[in-house]
């Protein structure tokens, strides 16, 4: 549980308290030598990840070598206009 609260301490560090609400994605890398159990990871981030203040958001854990265990990417909603072209 404390890796998974650092975690969401580093979220709202990079996004603000204010956006909190807007993260979808909290993507990791964890090594196989980590010493990280994923299983037990990803429980306490979606139990911390969906609830207030931050709503929807869904952890994304991706296996890497060595004994690396970092965050690799946010993905946050944007509210401005879709910069799709039609």
């Amino acid at each position: 549980m404390s890796l998974a609260l650092e975690i969401c301490r580093i979220t709202e560090e990079h996004v603000g308290t204010a956006r909190l609400g807007d993260v979808r994605v909290v993507a990791l890398e964890v090594g196989d030598d980590a010493g990280v159990e994923r299983a037990n990871l990803e429980f306490c981030l979606e139990a911390l990840l969906g609830s207030p203040p931050f709503g929807a958001a869904r952890p994304v854990i991706e296996p890497a070598p060595g004994d690396v265990f970092r965050v690799k990417y946010l993905e946050v909603e944007d509210d401005g206009p879709d910069d799709r072209r039609t």
